[in-house]
């Protein structure tokens, strides 16, 4: 049965490995929903976030794969329970608009969004949230034109309070310094 998986994979910064592990799910035919690439906590590492919507025996065979690239240090899937996590959106809509009505300025408090900047020509909104959120509110702006909308891919940490990376690094370090001595 197919359900919302978080992938989270950590490497160093290398050129060219987004279209490696994007060609992963390209080639099992999967979609990706979502898809953020930052630093992370520990200096030098980057996380990838990806967000698909797949069955679990599937994602764990492109986690695998994931964690076959020489540049991946590991790979994680889980699910949305597993995870904390929010996207965010900005939304440009006509200052004539905003200033005609207190719609718009309603939708704003009600969705728990703020303004970001208001010219004579446009207003930009931000909402942060689930998508589901971002897209309400997106719904309601609508009504009176939005200008231009985006949102970005989703940024997630785990609820757990052990960092499983940090732990990986530990165990494979202590084990690098193990086969040293030898």
């Amino acid at each position: 049965m197919k359900q919302e998986y978080i992938i989270s994979a950590y490497s160093e910064n290398h050129i060219g490995l987004l279209n490696r592990i994007t060609i992963i799910f390209t080639r099992r035919k999967v979609n990706i929903e979502s898809l953020t690439v930052s630093e992370s906590a520990i200096a030098g590492i980057s996380k990838f976030t990806i967000v698909v919507n797949e069955e679990k025996e599937k994602v764990i065979n492109i986690v695998k794969q994931i964690e076959k690239l020489i540049e991946v240090l590991k790979a994680y899937y889980h699910t949305n329970e597993e995870m904390i996590f929010q996207e965010i959106a900005l939304y440009k809509v006509s200052t004539h608009a905003l200033v005609a009505s207190d719609q718009i300025e309603k939708l704003v408090r009600t969705h728990n969004a703020r303004i970001l900047e208001i010219t004579k020509e446009y207003t930009v909104i931000e909402k942060t949230g689930h998508k589901e959120e971002t897209q309400a509110l997106f719904d309601g702006l609508n009504q009176f034109g939005v200008l231009q909308f985006i949102r970005s891919g989703r940024i997630a940490i785990t609820r757990s309070t052990v960092e499983k990376l940090s732990e990986f690094l530990k165990e494979r370090d202590a084990l690098l310094n193990k086969m040293e001595k030898k």
